[in-house]
Formats: structure tokens, sequence, C-alpha cells
């Protein structure tokens, strides 16, 4: 396999094992983007003439892409069959008030521009993958500041299929020209653990992200981050 980014020209390491290119995740991993979600869904509520949504129920819901969080926010005031049945509408109202939101009520994780910059340093090709939609994925690292470190940027649109599937991961090493055990995830939820491990790619955590109310250090990985810039790497 034919590498179309640079790779390292030392050994790269993390954690002791060795790795050239990284994944990253977005939400909840690079950017607290808790605010952007709960004014975005609280406008669709709003519109539809339903209740109140808390910070907590949102953080508890976020990581499995906008149709997965619409749908378990409406499951908050509706019956089941009624949010079904509601789930369309709700969506499209949802995604025209996200876009208005998207990147101006949210802030990045400290250490995390440091973080990028160390990897990227150290010569790993760097993707971002996220189930966040592409075009609201882009936007976001641009307003932030983080695009130019992602040649590679994977939306949940992107593929067939979203994290927690591995499919995001083995297209984007392709992409990347690197086999999965040479690239580590990034994350900070049982999605990005569980698309890395059957993706065959060794997985770091964050412990600050959103991990659906649960505690991430339960959940196994090669190791765990409070700060992206302390990551435990390694040049040699």
């Amino acid at each position: 396999m034919s590498a179309p980014f640079p790779t390292p020209a030392g050994r790269v390491a993390v954690a002791g094992v060795p790795v050239r290119a990284a994944i990253v995740d977005l939400d909840g991993t690079m950017v607290d983007t808790l605010g952007d979600f709960l004014v975005a869904l609280r406008g669709m509520l709003r519109e539809l003439g339903l209740g109140e949504v808390t910070p907590e129920q949102v953080s508890q819901r976020v990581g499995k892409g906008s149709e997965h969080l619409v749908a378990q926010v409406l499951r908050l005031h509706l019956p089941e069959a009624q949010a079904d049945a509601l789930q369309a509408q709700a969506l499209r109202v949802y995604q025209q008030h996200y876009t208005l939101a998207n990147g101006h009520h949210s802030e990045l994780f400290p250490g995390v521009l440091e973080g990028l910059r160390r990897l990227r340093d150290a010569g790993l090709a760097l993707a971002c993958v996220t189930n966040k939609p592409g075009v609201h994925a882009r936007e976001l690292l641009e307003r932030k500041g983080l695009l130019e470190f992602f040649p590679v940027v994977a939306g949940g649109d992107a593929y067939e299929r979203k994290k927690p599937d591995p499919l995001p991961l083995l297209r984007t090493c392709e992409r990347l020209g690197q086999a999965p055990a040479a690239t580590l995830m990034v994350g900070d939820s049982q999605n990005d653990a569980a698309a890395a491990a059957a993706a065959g790619c060794p997985a770091v955590l964050a412990t600050y992200g959103y991990n659906h109310g649960e505690p991430i250090r339960a959940t196994p990985a090669l190791a765990y981050f409070d700060r992206l810039d302390e990551l435990p790497l390694r040049v040699a």
C-alpha cells in the first residue's frame, strides 16, 4: 500500500504502540459543541411546539449522528410511535437550526490546538472522522482554526455507515494509505472505541468528552488523556 501522505521520518509511538497516522473525532474530542447542540435542539423543539431539553440530556445522547440525537430527544417528549412519525420533519428543522448555531456556541477543549500541532510535527498523517454531517464538520473545523490539520475530513454522510461501525475508519485508513494497525483512533466515547476495535486501530480516549453519561475509563483503550497535548507520544 503506497502512502499518499508524508510518513514519519522516525519511529513514532503512542503509549508504546508504533503509529504512522491518526484519525481524530470532532465533537467531545476536539471541540466542546454541547452549546451548539443545545441551541439547535431547543430551536427545533420550540418550532415543533414541544418542551425543553437540558444540557445533561443532550450530552448523554450525542455521538451517534444527527438522526439518533433528534430521535432520542423527541422521545423525551413523545411516545415512541409519535416520535418516529415526526422524525423526518424534526430532523429537517433541527438541521436548519444547527446550520445557524454551528460553531457559535462551542469552544476548543484545552490542549487541542497544541496537541494537533504535536501530532502533525511528529509527521503523522491526520484525518478527522465524525458522525456530524460533512458540511457541518468542515465548517466547524474552519471556524475553530483546525481545518488546516486535516487533509482528510469524513463526516457521517461520507460512507454508507457511521461509527461505531468500523467502515468509516477502514475507508479513511485507505485514503491515508496506512494500515489500521498503524493508525491511531483519537476519540472520546464508546462509539470511537468500538469502531477502532472492529477496524483493528489502536484507540486513545479523552476523559472529558461525551460518553452517554458513563465513565470513559470503563471502556478499554490503549490510553486515556486529560488534554490532547499530554498524549503519551514519543518520536525516536
